[in-house]
């Protein structure tokens, strides 16, 4: 750290350099142009999908951290608004530094004391000016209820911990198969916590948040938040606010990697299509990673059988608006949760001065039987009933065969294509192999949804005509019928 700053201490032995990729390293200020490393959190298991949309839109190349549903790249301060026009991230900060190998100490006492000497130690020149333009980009959305807040574990040793209101449906991460930092079946090694620093006669309010996932640390994320967050305060004179604050200060520690960022979303960005959620509603970031998974063309029909709220296509509405979009579901409340948030986008549109139409058309109907000609749809997308939340495994055995018979009627032949995704894994592998003449699988991308480890299923349909192979007489053991919102399946006529 002593060649970052002037007058820093010199560093101890056991504490590694930043790494080659830290973003103060590559630095470069050119008159008023600063460079810098922008962090961001993706739907685990579309990190790839993120990159190509970075360097799509802004041109630069992207590195995927070891901690999944992170990415990195680098920006210039002049191109700064660009990183709001992403579609595929949760939440974005600014890299004050990162370390790929941080060593730290054995004894949780040595550590947390390093750690309260790092704070006065770090470059958080750039990273500040970066956060200071950030505000005149972003218009000022009022004070945050629990800001970033994170869930934890019941057991969990954390004190100062915000809980999201209840209209969070699902993870804004993932870290790892056996970590994660906000899922509250998550492991007993990964905590989440908030801490605040002192006041100062300054406007300026901040906290500190620790994400930590890792089975070897000696300390926890309350104790981390605590020292570093103490730190920070003395070194800055920030007013501390746990709900009400300007600035957020990330810690994120995941085994030996280490990356200290500052916020530069106020809320999570997936969210941001939905005002009226049902139980089971999925991210917008994940949609919009679906959606590029089956790479929707101008004139497509694009259907979802089982829209819930309608958050696919209503995603694939704006983000895709070449396309034409119909969303159906069988529940009431599912097709009036889907039509209030469309109208809900359509009045925004109309208060920004923009076109409030879109290519969308919502429909109440049976899933088995759907009002469509056979061969009149090119992608079919859609969220199936995990049999968790909503319906069952048992009834999914029954539902599955069904629908994906008659998602195969409805699809063109040769050319269509259906995004599925589910985490009823077991009984959707086999509800394929009987539809092998029909549907043939291409890819499978592992996601998070809610703690739940999922599949998006990308399958391409074979060109046999509908009515000619031996899939098409498949009969159900018996009646299909799954409550819940946006997951039932029964009969409407």
């Amino acid at each position: 750290m002593s060649s970052q700053e002037e007058g820093a201490a010199e560093q101890d032995p056991n504490t590694e350099e930043p790494s080659s990729s830290s973003s103060c390293e590559n630095d470069v200020t050119t008159g008023d142009v600063i460079t810098v490393t922008i962090g961001a959190t993706v739907p685990t298991g579309f990190e790839h999908t993120a990159a190509e949309e970075v360097k799509e839109k802004i041109g630069v190349d992207t590195r995927i951290s070891k901690d999944r549903g992170r990415i990195y790249f680098p920006i210039t301060t002049d191109k700064l608004f660009q990183v709001h026009l992403l579609r595929s991230v949760d939440n974005l900060f600014v890299v004050v530094e990162e370390y790929d190998h941080y060593q730290f100490k054995g004894s949780k006492e040595e550590t947390l004391m390093e750690l309260q000497q790092l704070a006065s130690k770090l470059p958080w020149t750039n990273a500040m000016e970066v956060w200071k333009l950030n505000r005149t980009l972003k218009k000022k959305k009022g004070y945050r209820k629990g800001g970033n807040g994170t869930k934890v574990k019941p057991n969990s040793v954390a004190t100062n911990v915000l809980v999201p209101d209840s209209e969070h449906q699902e993870l804004p991460q993932e870290m790892s198969a056996t970590e994660s930092q906000t899922k509250v079946e998550s492991t007993p090694d990964v905590e989440s916590c908030t801490q605040e620093a002192a006041p100062q006669d300054k406007v300026i309010k901040f906290r500190v948040t620790c994400n930590r996932a890792g089975d070897k640390h000696s300390f926890s994320s309350n104790e981390a938040a605590r020292d570093f967050g103490g730190a920070v305060q003395e070194f800055f004179q920030w007013k501390a606010d746990m709900t009400k604050f300007d600035i957020e200060v990330l810690l994120n520690i995941h085994n030996e990697e280490m990356v200290i960022g500052i916020a530069l979303t106020e809320e999570s960005l997936h969210r941001r299509n939905i005002s009226h959620f049902g139980p089971t509603t999925l991210r917008s970031t994940l949609c919009y990673g679906m959606l590029r998974l089956c790479k929707p063309q101008p004139s497509d029909v694009i259907l979802d059988p089982m829209c819930g709220t309608g958050a696919i296509p209503l995603e694939g509405a704006i983000e895709f608006n070449s396309s034409f979009y119909i969303a159906g579901d069988n529940y009431d409340m599912a097709v009036n949760r889907t039509v209030n948030n469309i109208c809900h986008i359509q009045k925004r549109r109309v208060e920004k001065g923009s076109p409030s139409g879109l290519p969308i058309d919502t429909v109440r109907w049976d899933l088995c039987n759907l009002p469509m000609r056979t061969s009149s749809v090119d992608i079919i997308i859609t969220d199936m009933p995990f049999g968790k939340r909503m319906g069952s495994r048992k009834k999914n055995w029954d539902l599955y065969p069904s629908c994906l018979r008659e998602m195969a009627r409805v699809c063109r032949p040769g050319t269509g294509k259906a995004v599925l995704l589910t985490q009823d894994k077991k009984c959707f592998s086999k509800a394929i192999s009987r539809m092998g003449g029909l549907w043939r699988k291409l890819h499978t991308v592992w996601v998070n949804v809610g703690g739940l480890h999922a599949g998006v299923y990308l399958l391409k349909r074979t060109g046999a005509v509908f009515g000619q192979t031996p899939e098409d007489v498949y009969e159900s053991r018996g009646p299909v019928n799954t409550q819940g919102d946006g997951k039932d399946v029964k009969e409407l006529f």
